[in-house]
């Protein structure tokens, strides 16, 4: 059972940067892929960004050149850098793990981009 963490959401003005936090209660090199999903309210789940094990990375036409997934591996964490926001990335937040054919999630975290 993989454990997430999420955590970083808050309200930002447009144009501010944002840093997500996801902390993996299992080692990162037994994730095939972590990723970042968001929620705005009334509408599906998205994806917004992906990490693969050996580091190949992803992202939303939306948000691409505009956020950064990365990750620690000595801290089982992954992060989600978010720049120069808009009110339309305003959501909640999830982290997402996929180990072996299961997924996993986070409770999620909100990002309010608003002046």
């Amino acid at each position: 059972q993989v454990q997430l963490v999420d955590s970083g959401g808050g309200l930002v003005q447009p144009g501010g940067s944002l840093r997500l936090s996801c902390a993996v209660s299992e080692s990162l090199w037994s994730i095939n892929v972590m990723a970042w999903y968001r929620q705005a309210p009334g509408k599906e789940r998205d994806l917004v960004a992906s990490i693969a094990t050996g580091g190949m990375t992803e992202y939303a036409a939306s948000v691409k050149g505009r956020f950064t997934i990365s990750r620690d591996v000595a801290k089982n964490t992954v992060y989600l850098q978010m720049n120069s926001l808009k009110p339309e990335d305003t959501a909640v937040y999830f982290c997402h793990a996929l180990r072996y054919g299961r997924d996993y999630w986070g409770k999620g975290t909100l990002v309010t981009v608003s002046s």
